[in-house]
């Protein structure tokens, strides 16, 4: 009897079979689980991406499969998926604004006449720089060809901009991809709204021309019009014949740092004149450079004004800086060495800081639940492999180590138990008091395990732990276990009368979900979008 009870169980079966009765499917692990539904992938792959891959995917086939759900959408209702789109992409929720623009082309090539209409409309909003534009046009010829409503999109996207914020992106965002503005504008033909458009458009396509001036021999003084002084200044830039030349440009017309030769970039007087216009998501990017060249020092008034900048959560929402991004520049920033070329830099303390405290700014306001968390990382073997939106280092394994913090820290009232799972647990010296590199650090070197995500509520109840809600951070290719996930909450619920939630926190763009999707207690969600601790407080509260 004990032995047919092991064969055929709906309240424990093992995980490397189906639950009787349910849908399950085989995950890529060899276990069972939920696929997702195409708009729960959809929005994976949009927030995640899929060039890292995964443990068990390669990118070219994770990519696949994505664009799959994406075009099984686009069939559905692509309207939908093009609002979705300008959603993610506009609000900021995703790390890079590159599988956006790669579903946008999907919709422009792929879609019906309503959804291409609508795709081609939204190209501004989506491609909101000169680099995006680019990237989308490389895109969309995977799709279709150049048809007329596609030349003009293209064409809207030029003309639909004041004169000023064209000229800047003209000179800031170059080429990208093979393309560039001179191709993009031979293109499209656009029409000039205004004579200033129309000087810029001849300055993209043929270059610099202005009375009796020409490129080689530029007017000594700069245009009236500021458009066209933006323009006139890059000019002079390349002509530029000292550090003060170079300065004055940038003070004057406010020169992007793109716009800027090579040659003056090794200044350190040019950063420093640089340093309070540029953009934030360029500050990140460049916090490196900065301290290698000797702008940024302790105690420095440029790293005060730098901490300054990073820690301010309303600055960071109005240029859509990602926590993805800010993560991103943690982990390479504090080892004082890049991952490609030599630069070296000795990191600043203020800076790492400011690091660590514009991470959790960079979410939305969260309120606390208030409620009892058990915060499980999956550290099996499975998250240690891949990239997280492409990022180099942001494994899954980190990545949900720095998403478990989100969370902890914002629960002051009653604070989170966080523990660590692979096929038993694992011992995880993390708590919401450290700084978020200390605890990237204590996850990275820990030994490989398989993947049993039952584990979190099976503890839980042998060790007597009251939990009003498990939040689980994996990538969902459990297949180790006697019992299913799903299983082992439900048993929790009925040993400790607690109705417990479970919260999945999805870690890469797979098809897979251990939460059951019958079951209005479980909830799945897409781990690094900038929404989610706040979707998990009001999913608990509730």
């Amino acid at each position: 009897m004990t032995k047919l009870r092991q064969l055929f169980s709906t309240r424990q079966t093992p995980q490397s079979q189906p639950m009787p009765g349910s849908s399950q499917v085989a995950n890529s692990a060899g276990g069972y689980a939920w696929a997702v539904d195409d708009w729960m992938q959809l929005d994976r792959f949009l927030v995640l991406g899929s060039e890292g891959g995964t443990y068990y995917i390669q990118p070219p086939k994770l990519t696949r499969e994505n664009a799959e759900a994406v075009r099984r959408c686009l069939q559905t209702d692509g309207r939908r998926v093009v609002a979705r789109v300008v959603e993610v992409s506009e609000n900021g929720r995703a790390p890079r604004n590159d599988p956006a623009l790669f579903v946008l082309a999907m919709a422009a090539g792929l879609g019906d006449e309503a959804t291409r209409q609508a795709a081609i409309a939204a190209l501004p909003r989506v491609a909101r720089t000169g680099t995006h534009l680019f990237h989308f046009m490389e895109f969309v010829e995977g799709f279709r060809g150049w048809g007329r409503a596609l030349r003009r999109g293209v064409a809207n996207w030029y003309t639909g901009m004041d004169a000023e914020r064209l000229a800047y992106q003209a000179v800031k965002y170059q080429q990208r991809d093979g393309w560039s503005h001179r191709d993009a504008l031979r293109l499209a033909h656009p029409q000039a709204p205004t004579a200033v458009h129309n000087q810029l458009f001849h300055w993209m396509t043929q270059g610099w021309e202005a009375g009796a001036g020409s490129q080689r021999n530029l007017p000594t003084a700069a245009p009236d019009d500021s458009a066209l002084q933006t323009i006139w200044a890059f000019e002079q830039a390349k002509q530029a014949t000292s550090v003060g030349d170079v300065q004055r440009l940038v003070e004057g017309y406010g020169l992007p740092w793109e716009a800027i030769p090579t040659q003056w970039l090794a200044e350190a007087d040019v950063w420093r004149t640089l340093l309070p216009h540029l953009p934030l998501n360029a500050l990140l990017r460049n916090l490196a450079r900065l301290t290698a060249n000797g702008v940024l020092t302790p105690l420095g008034a440029e790293t005060e004004l730098v901490a300054a900048r990073l820690t301010d959560a309303e600055q960071l929402r109005r240029a859509r800086v990602h926590p993805v991004a800010v993560l991103a520049a943690l982990l390479t920033y504090r080892h004082g060495r890049g991952v490609r070329g030599g630069l070296a830099w000795n990191p600043v303390t203020a800076v790492v800081d400011a690091l660590d405290q514009a991470f959790y700014r960079a979410f939305q306001n969260v309120e606390p639940t208030g409620k009892r968390l058990v915060l499980a990382l999956d550290v099996s073997g499975s998250m240690s492999m891949g990239m997280v939106a492409g990022v180099p280092g942001l494994t899954p394994r980190v990545a949900s180590a720095a998403m478990a913090l989100v969370t902890a820290t914002t629960e002051q009232q009653r604070q989170p138990t966080i523990i660590g799972f692979s096929h038993q647990m694992v011992r995880l010296n993390i708590s919401p008091r450290q700084r978020l590199d200390d605890a990237v650090e204590a996850v990275s070197g820990l030994p490989f395990g398989a993947t049993d995500v039952a584990q979190p509520m099976l503890w839980a109840l042998a060790n007597g732990v009251p939990a009003d809600a498990f939040v689980v951070y994996t990538d969902s290719e459990t297949w180790v276990g006697n019992i299913h996930p799903a299983q082992a909450l439900q048993t929790y619920r009925q040993q400790t009368g607690i109705p417990a939630k479970l919260v999945v926190v999805g870690m890469v763009a797979n098809r897979f979900s251990v939460a059951d999707p019958h079951d209005a207690g479980m909830l799945d969600v897409v781990g690094f979008d900038t929404a989610v601790p706040a979707l998990i407080a009001d999913f608990i509260r509730e």
